[in-house]
């Protein structure tokens, strides 16, 4: 598809480059079918108030955050396959527990424990996907293998809320996630990865669980992520109490997802070309426009138009920040960088998951929206102030 004169070495969508974005939308895809409808699933199972919803769904985060670091050194430290197919096993099984849990303490327990594999399974897809990808359109390919999560993103919940809708139960799209989770396992044990150099396991140090170098960027991942936290888990029950849009979060989800397409097909060249911080400027001002819009306009358009806007953001800023954290790191410390970044992320939506849900119990869903805002903006005077010149001094390629 993608190939350049000097040979074969440079075709961006090789066939092990594949499989990696094929199993990384399978494992996203078996998310999202639950994940917008976890809060609806809570309150209506377990009469769960809002705050208990923020606490149970949060656990998932905060398992991911903690294994992360740990995924980074694993990944860099021993055979990549090997750690990505243990850990994309153990997501496929844990799916089987959300049906049987009786309790909301026990799908809490579920819940929390899926974070584990979860957090070391992107980051050993996300990591194998580099090391396919020819060094050439590597800025590239990271930005198109986003898309595969984004595509999850717009069918997932989708097809969620289209099956809930007609069957009136969770139990087919428990089985789905199942069934798409170990789909994406047996497309990995497929995968043919570059022989690497024997890897000489370094001793223990913080520096190996976290790139110390990419502070800055983390602390702006923080930020955006939190309000992503609060909108993502929150907008199903906002549109349903307050807005009366019972069937409309699928197209939320929809909208937003086409946005992240568009804007990741269009700054791909940017990407290739080099500017980095530029598209991450870019993504981070229309991303903050549209938290804004969502705050400020109570109705269906501020509803539907603030997903495709906050969309639009993303999908230029998420693969921006993604190459800065790998460019600031060296070849054999990708694992860690990928980690570091998806650790931020992963803080970032626990922080939202968690205070989103207690400003919505205490002051209401306005209070928490604004909230949102108010944290993306110091996200984006950050970066202004400091993160983008930090990069450029510290960048390694």
């Amino acid at each position: 598809m993608h190939k350049k004169n000097n040979g074969s070495a440079d075709v961006l969508w090789n066939a092990d480059y594949l499989k990696a974005w094929i199993s990384n939308f399978m494992l996203f895809f078996s998310f999202m079918l639950l994940t917008p409808l976890f809060p609806l699933y809570l309150s209506e199972t377990f009469n769960a108030d809002k705050q208990t919803i923020g606490f149970v769904l949060s656990g998932y985060t905060i398992a991911a955050l903690v294994i992360r670091p740990f995924s980074g050194y694993f990944v860099d430290s021993f055979p990549r396959k090997t750690v990505l197919l243990i850990s994309y096993f153990f997501l496929a099984a844990i799916f089987i527990g959300y049906p049987l849990a009786g309790s909301i303490v026990l799908f809490a327990i579920i819940r929390t424990l899926h974070g584990v594999p979860f957090g070391a399974s992107t980051v050993a897809n996300s990591t194998v996907a580099i090391d396919v990808l020819p060094s050439s359109r590597r800025a590239e390919g990271i930005g198109y293998y986003g898309l595969s999560s984004n595509l999850a993103t717009a069918t997932g919940p989708t097809l969620a809320l289209l099956i809930y809708g007609m069957t009136g139960s969770y139990n087919p799209i428990f089985m789905l996630s199942i069934l798409f989770a170990a789909v994406g396992f047996m497309i990995d044990c497929t995968l043919h990865l570059p022989v690497r150099e024997k890897v000489v396991r370094p001793p223990l140090s913080w520096d190996r669980f976290f790139l110390l170098k990419g502070w800055s960027c983390g602390l702006c991942l923080i930020c955006f992520a939190f309000s992503y936290g609060v909108l993502s888990t929150y907008i199903a029950i906002y549109g349903k109490e307050e807005l009366g849009i019972t069937g409309g979060t699928g197209v939320f989800f929809m909208l937003f997802a086409i946005g992240l397409i568009i804007s990741r097909l269009t700054g791909s060249k940017a990407l290739r070309q080099g500017r980095i911080v530029q598209n991450a400027a870019s993504g981070i001002l229309v991303s903050l426009a549209g938290y804004l819009l969502f705050a400020t306009m109570h109705n269906d358009f501020g509803y539907y138009g603030a997903a495709l806007v906050i969309g639009l953001g993303n999908g230029h800023m998420y693969p921006a920040f993604q190459t800065m954290f790998i460019n600031l790191a060296s070849n054999d410390r990708r694992g860690t960088a990928n980690s570091t970044q998806l650790v931020s992320w992963d803080i970032g939506i626990g922080l939202g998951v968690l205070f989103g849900g207690m400003l919505a119990e205490s002051a209401g869903y306005h209070a928490a929206f604004w909230g949102a805002c108010a944290v993306n903006a110091a996200g984006m005077l950050f970066f202004f102030l400091h993160t983008r010149r930090y990069f450029l001094r510290n960048r390694l390629r």
